[in-house]
This record gives structure tokens, C-alpha cells and sequence, in this order.
């Protein structure tokens, strides 16, 4: 079955995609890889301000490219989100509920998953160039340091997902 989620979410939504639902996605999305993802759980453990609010928004997984003319971003496929595992359950703990990458979660991921009644979602790889046209604007926020790897927001329009885990803990894993 198909679901729309727009972001930022209310919970209700959340509970209405199941495990095997095509997720339309649109809203703001934002962007963090690795490095992000370190950063962000340093920032919790050491009590200092994160760059965005995670309740109510998503995160997805993605090395972004260039933008040729007349695009807000070039090629934008999902990345591994297995890089993500060690740090995604603390993000969980503190509001983010919505992930979005690629192939398989660690156990410790599904289970934060169910408890936090998040989903994660999975985009589909060898899909760039469809994700780039989903991509309406493309702005920097964070750790502009890290280059194509800073913290991004994007604002996307029916951009097309999976769900892998659902809020109540259901799985293809």
C-alpha cells in the first residue's frame, strides 16, 4: 500500500505506515552521514545544542553531487546505513524517529526502532538521478567542514521509499 508522509510529521502518521508500504515522502529532509551522525551524538552526550530539532523529522543517508544546471542537487541515492547503527539509537532515544537509507539494521537499530515507535525507510540504490528530481531546494546547516558531508536540509516533494521497520518493530530483517 502507498502512504504519504509529509514532514515534518505528527506521531499519528508514523503509526499508519507498516512494514512493506511505499512511503511518498515530502517536506523538509535532512541530510547526515558518518561524520554527522558523530557529531550529532557527541552533542547529546555532552549536553550541547543539536542543529535541528529531530521531533517531528527525518534524516536520510545520502553523499550528495554537484547540481547541473537547472537541478537545486545532482545525483542523491541513499548511502549504507549500517555506518549509522552505532549512533542511531541514542538519536532515537532523543527524538529522531524517521531514518532513511539503505540495506540492512543492526538488531540493536530494530529494537530502538519499536521501542522509540519510529521507521526506518529504505530508498531505493542505483536511484540517484530519480531522487535528485524529488529535490526542490538544498540548503547547508551544519559542520560545513565537512564539505558534501555537512548536515543539509532538503526540501523534497514525493520523494519515493520503503518501509523496512515499521513504528510497532515488524521487519524484513
Amino acid at each position: 500500500m502507498s502512504r504519504v508522509l509529509h514532514l515534518p510529521f505528527c506521531e499519528q502518521e508514523l503509526s499508519s505506515i507498516n512494514c512493506g508500504d511505499e512511503v511518498l515522502i515530502s517536506g523538509i529532509l535532512y541530510v547526515g552521514r558518518d561524520q554527522v551522525h558523530k557529531r550529532l551524538f557527541e552533542a547529546i552526550v555532552s549536553g550541547a545544542e543539536l542543529p535541528f530539532d529531530f521531533n517531528g523529522n527525518a534524516i536520510y543517508y545520502m553523499g550528495p553531487s554537484p547540481a547541473p544546471e537547472g537541478f537545486a542537487i545532482g545525483s542523491a541515492g541513499p548511502t549504507t546505513s549500517a555506518r549509522m547503527d552505532p549512533f542511531s539509537p541514542l538519536l532515537l532515544k532523543h527524538g529522531l524517529r524517521v531514518m532513511v537509507g539503505k540495506g540492512p539494521r543492526s538488531k540493536d537499530v530494530v529494537d530502538a526502532v519499536k521501542e522509540y515507535r519510529g521507521l526506518y525507510l529504505q530508498a531505493y540504490g542505483g536511484c540517484g538521478a530519480l531522487y535528485c528530481s524529488t529535490i526542490k531546494s538544498v540548503e547547508s546547516i551544519a559542520y560545513p567542514e565537512l564539505g558534501p558531508e555537512a548536515l543539509i536540509k532538503l526540501e523534497v516533494e514525493n520523494f519515493p521509499a520503503f518501509c523496512i521497520i515499521d513504528s510497532r518493530g515488524n521487519s524484513f530483517r
